[in-house]
């Protein structure tokens, strides 16, 4: 079963972090996509650029609205994710505690509803 794991953080604190840190949260991300690669359950990844060069779109009563910008105001920003096939949540589950991001942010897990 395919889940997306999505990584939520604080993007003010990622974009502004020292350099030393950034090295070191890029190897952390480095060494963990080589393991999910490695173990055969990888589908997808990637990371999203800055809430700053998102644009939302809404269509209410056929009208399109067009905003510059994320829509809601968070604590935390969608920053990427992982897309992952497994037998089962645990497994998902399990793979999302290891996720870099779940040391400073959160991970959502949600199972894929095949269309």
């Amino acid at each position: 079963m395919q889940y997306l794991l999505l990584i939520y953080g604080n993007e003010n604190a990622m974009l502004n972090a020292p350099k030393e840190v950034s090295n070191q949260t890029l190897a952390a991300y480095g060494a963990y996509t080589e393991a999910i690669k490695k173990s055969g359950v990888w589908v997808a990844s990637n990371r999203l650029r800055p809430t700053s060069e998102a644009t939302t779109v809404r269509n209410p009563n056929g009208k399109k609205n067009v905003i510059n910008g994320p829509f809601a105001e968070t604590k935390e920003q969608l920053a990427g994710f992982y897309l992952i096939d497994v037998p089962d949540i645990d497994a998902a589950l399990s793979w999302a505690a290891r996720c870099p991001g779940a040391a400073h942010g959160s991970i959502e897990v949600r199972p894929i509803w095949t269309m």
